[in-house]
This record gives C-alpha cells, structure tokens and sequence, in this order.
C-alpha cells in the first residue's frame, strides 16, 4: 500500500464542500441533473408527476428484486410506501423492465422513459437497478420529472472506491454510507483491504479487525446495492498486521535481523499461511476477485539483503533468474490458488518493473497507481487488463488530497494514469478513488467523508460517462448538491445530546461539547479526555486495554474526540479515531478494548 510515500499536503478545502453551492439551470429541454450526467436525453411533452396512489410494477422475480429494493429507497427518502404490483400499467406508475433482448444496453446500461407513467428498462438486473438510481435522483428534486427519456451506458465496467482500514478500523456505519453512495453514483466496486478476525490465526487478531458477522452484514448490503466488495490482503509486502506475532513466517535480513512487515516468500509455509487466510475470507466475501496487493515489498530495502530469495529464484528458474522471479512466482503461486477457487487475481503494478524473467500469469488484472518503468501501455501489449488507481485519485489521512477541481477542469478520465496518457481505452477497465490512512491520527472519519464526496463523484462521473458535462466546476459541485445523498444515507455528524455539563454515571463530571466535524470533547478541570498511551500504529494507538486520561484541551487533538452512541440505559463513548469503546475496570480505571473483547461501559448522563 501506497501509504508510506509522503507527498506535500494539499491546502483544505472545508469550507468550500460545506458551503451551498450554486444551483443549476435547467430547462425542461434539457437533461435533468444527475450524477453521472445524462448524456444522452430526449424531451417531450408533458412530465411524469410521482404522486401517491403511485404503484411499482414488476413481473419476474430480477424486476421484484430491483422493486423491492426501489420501494424501500423511496420509502427512507421520505417518498411514502409503494406497493409492488404485477399486471398492467396505469398512469402513475413506476415499471420495472428486464429485457435480455435489449443487449444494446450491455450488463449495465438501461433506458428510462418517462410519460404519464414512468418506465425502467435494463437488458439485465443491475441495469435495470442503475435505473432506479436515476429515478431517485430525479426524485430528489422533486416531484415533477419532465417527459423524455434516456439510453444511459456506462463507459468503463470498473467504478470505484478503494478503502485501506487495514491497520485503522473504520466503523461499519461508515462503510455502509459508503456502499449506499457508491451505488447512488452508479459506481460498483468497492475494494477493501482490512483484517477479519481469524479462528484459524488468533494469535493474528491485533486490533482493528473487522468480525465475520461484520464482514457479512456489509457484504450483503453491497449485493443489495450491486457493489462488490473485493478483499485484499496485503502480501508479500505491508503483511505486518498479519505476521507480527509470527517470526517463524517473516523474512530474515543477511545480518539475521527479522522484518515483520516481510513474507518470506521462500518457505513454503508462508504460502500455506497465506492461502489458509484466503480461504477464510471466502467464508464471508463473495465477490469473484482477490486482491494481493504486491505493492512496495523491497521498501526502504533491497533485494541484496535478502540473498536466499536470490537462491530461490535460481533453483527455481535457472542461473539467469533474478530476485524479483520469486517474488513474481509467489505472485503467480496466488493466482493459481484463486483461479482454483473460481476467482480472479488483482494486484498493484509497482513492483512489476521489468527485473523479472517470469512473466505474471495471464489474467491477472494489474491496478496501476505509480510510475515505473512498466508503462499502462506494456502492460495492455502483454494482454493484462489494467485499472487505473491513479495516485491523483488518492486521500491520505494527514496528507495528500486529490484535488478534484483540477481534476475535473482537466477532464481527466481513466485513460490518464501517472506517467502516461493512453490515446485509446482498450484494455483498461476504469479508475478508482482510493483512501489511506498514513496519518491515522490526522483526520477524523467525517472529515475523511467530507473530502470524499465530490471526488467519488468526480470518479463516477469520469468513469460513466462525459468527464466534463458542466463548463465550470461550481456548476459539477452543485450538480452533486443537487441529487443529495443516497435514500438510507445516515448522518454520522449528529451529537445525540447538547452541549453542556453531565455526570456519566459514577465515573465523572465533564463538559461536552461538539466539535466541527460532529464529534465531542470531554473537558473537566482536569483536561481534555483522550486515549494518548500504548502502542502506536500509523501514530495511532490502537492497543487494547489503555487507559483513557485526561490531557492538555487541544482543539486539533483528534485523538480526544469521541462518538456519544445511544444504547439502551445511555451511552457509550467510542473515540473517534481507535474506534475502541470505554469500559470500566473493577477498580475504576478506565480503558478502550474492542467491543468483542469487553463489554463497553454504557454511561447514563445527567
């Protein structure tokens, strides 16, 4: 992962997101505004007005689905039941169409007419289901939808977002926003580097894992939503979440020192360690796609510290065989375990930098975010499908922000990688928007979202269709205002009670106040709650059992943040950026632990 690269911070742009953007002129002539934008769109005469009494139609179970699934997006946008129906249409209604005979619109394309009723058609049910986004978009505005209709094909088959809460836990509520705007935007893949809690590996379970019922719960709402979540474990490189507790696994320096970060990719029971951990993931993820990642393994280092790789590769490979042949054939070992299992192998393009003598296998899809000698273009010539995770798309907690205004003013779209501009799109399957966490302390996940929200958007865009439907930027942003955030979208910022002074309980009094990105601080005589002890992860301390204390009030001290969550009898305190909970030791102390691993405190305020 690329967050150990440190890059010049972009200045902030807070207030600019937050401020009301200006709104868009639209005439019933032209295309209503969404995200993506329409491009192509037909007006008549009339319009379709959404009223009650409005009914979904359907017939075979894959338009049921999408209803369904329609029905209660309307429902928590506050656009009443519908009721989902079969037989004929009347005016009014909503029609859900799947029609494999339209193959022109592709496995995601769909056309939307609207009239005296309003009708969805898509040669498949995700198409069918894109329709409905731009229903709800329409909707968003208002009630009245100007008589026309659209052919709406995306551009490029790969939509996304990636999401590295592989050393930081990002909460679930989080995530499942994320999931709920990604589909909103029509985007549909949501990679996911993080830890599951393992049975298989216990002494792997360091803080922040995700537990299996977790994992399952957000899958299922990306197969609701048409996101597939693809897991990465990150390997041979970064696998220190991993293998920390596992020296027998790590790989050994010519002066005998071990790298926790290291796979030693020449034993064969680092292979058996790793492919055990694929298999259990297949336990909760469905997608048909794995990521390895097989970025930045020699980072900081060289192979020539490592001279049994070397020997490795030769025994292997023969006299001419280089370093990177191993690490290319553990890359290869990867793909045939996960073509066995009916899934297809994706990793980072950095450490394919021509050394090798071995090729990577054949249907390998290459993410391409750096620079290297390899271009795009090689890679594409080779038969590889390449994405494009453009460092230009990244967020970095504490560091580098894409900046999306030059982006977009650039029309930049996935043909733009870092190092070369492709004339042409064949072979490359899209972009995405990828988030680490360097800094883990530097910003709170609000504040992640605040940044995140016009560059998915910019992405969706970029990705769908035109990358430049609007002459300025302004006009793009009020765009997005425009269709507002996804039906079920939850507002994570709200503070459940006002500021002022409590007692929690019988632990302690303290004032709580909300701070701007909609967390609180507690402040007594004594300081500024915090979790400021223990061991540090990416500045972080994510070490379970430490104690909260009371710190110097500092206003950018993240750390001393935390979420009110409303629980039965009160509250608990999570602090905003472990995402570990309070408990209360018998002898009163009080510390942060995972709330699988011990009952947070629930505090009553008075």
């Amino acid at each position: 992962m690329r967050k150990r690269l440190r890059f010049a911070a972009v200045v902030a742009l807070l207030t600019l997101l937050l401020a009301p953007a200006p709104a868009l002129a639209r005439s019933d002539q032209g295309p209503p505004a969404t995200v993506p934008a329409l491009t192509r769109w037909t007006p008549e005469s009339g319009a379709y007005v959404y009223r009650p009494g409005a009914r979904l139609v359907a017939e075979d179970p894959a338009e049921r689905r999408v209803a369904d699934t329609l029905a209660g997006d309307l429902r928590a946008a506050g656009h009443g039941s519908v009721p989902v129906v079969r037989g004929g249409a009347r005016p009014g209604d909503i029609v859900v169409d799947v029609k494999p005979s339209r193959s022109a619109l592709g496995a995601e394309g769909y056309e939307l007419h609207a009239g005296t009723s309003l009708w969805i058609t898509g040669a498949t049910e995700t198409g069918a289901f894109y329709g409905t986004r731009t229903l709800l978009q329409l909707l968003a505005q208002g009630d009245r939808i100007p008589a026309g209709h659209t052919v709406d094909v995306p551009r490029y088959k790969e939509r996304g977002v990636g999401v590295c809460a592989c050393y930081i836990h990002v909460s679930l509520p989080w995530l499942e926003n994320l999931v709920r705007e990604m589909a909103y935007n029509k985007l549909n893949q949501l990679l996911v580097e993080l830890k599951v809690k393992s049975d298989a590996h216990p002494e792997a379970n360091t803080w922040g894992y995700y537990t299996k019922d977790e994992i399952r719960q957000l899958v299922a709402l990306g197969d609701k939503y048409h996101v597939e979540i693809i897991p990465e474990i990150n390997s041979p490189g970064h696998i220190d979440p991993w293998i920390e507790n596992r020296p027998d696994l790590q790989l050994t320096d010519s002066d005998g020192n071990k790298q926790p970060s290291r796979l030693d990719i020449t034993q064969q029971a680092a292979f058996d360690y790793y492919t055990s951990l694929m298999d259990e993931y297949a336990q909760v993820f469905t997608a048909k796609s794995w990521h390895m990642g097989a970025d930045e393994y020699m980072l900081g280092s060289d192979f020539a510290k490592y001279p049994q790789i070397l020997k490795y590769a030769q025994e292997k490979y023969g006299s001419g065989a280089t370093p990177q042949d191993a690490f290319v054939d553990f890359v290869n070992r990867v793909h045939d375990y996960a073509a066995s299992k009916g899934v297809k192998l994706r990793i980072w393009n950095d450490g394919l930098t021509g050394a090798n003598t071995v090729p990577v296998k054949a249907g390998t899809t290459v993410e391409h975010w750096l620079n290297v000698a390899v271009k795009p273009s090689q890679l594409i010539a080779q038969g590889y499908s390449v994405m494009n995770a453009s460092y230009a798309l990244y967020l970095i907690r504490g560091g580098f922000h894409s900046d999306t205004e030059s982006l977009y003013d650039q029309s930049w779209d996935p043909r733009s990688f870092e190092g070369e501009k492709l004339t042409s799109s064949r072979g490359v399957t899209g972009a995405k928007v990828s988030l680490w966490p360097d800094n883990g302390r530097g910003e709170t996940e609000n504040e992640v979202a605040v940044r995140l929200w016009p560059a998915l958007r910019h992405v969706a865009q970029a990705t769908w269709g035109d990358p430049h439907p609007d002459a300025t930027y302004a006009e793009f942003v009020a765009r997005g205002a425009a269709v507002g955030h996804a039906p079920g979208w939850r507002d994570l910022t709200r503070v459940p009670v006002a500021d002022g002074t409590y007692t929690f309980g019988r632990s302690f009094t303290a004032s709580v106040q909300r701070t701007a990105d909609g967390y609180v601080t507690l402040r007594s005589a004594a300081g500024c709650l915090a979790i400021s002890g223990g061991k540090l992860t990416l500045n972080v301390p994510l070490q379970p059992g430490v104690e909260a204390t009371w710190d110097t009030c500092d206003t950018s001290g993240t750390l001393q943040r935390w979420e009110l969550e409303p629980v039965a009898g009160g509250y608990r305190l999570v602090n905003a950026i472990t995402q570990m909970a309070l408990t209360v030791t018998d002898d009163g102390r009080i510390e942060q632990y995972p709330a699988d691993q011990r009952t947070p405190a629930v505090w009553h305020l008075s």
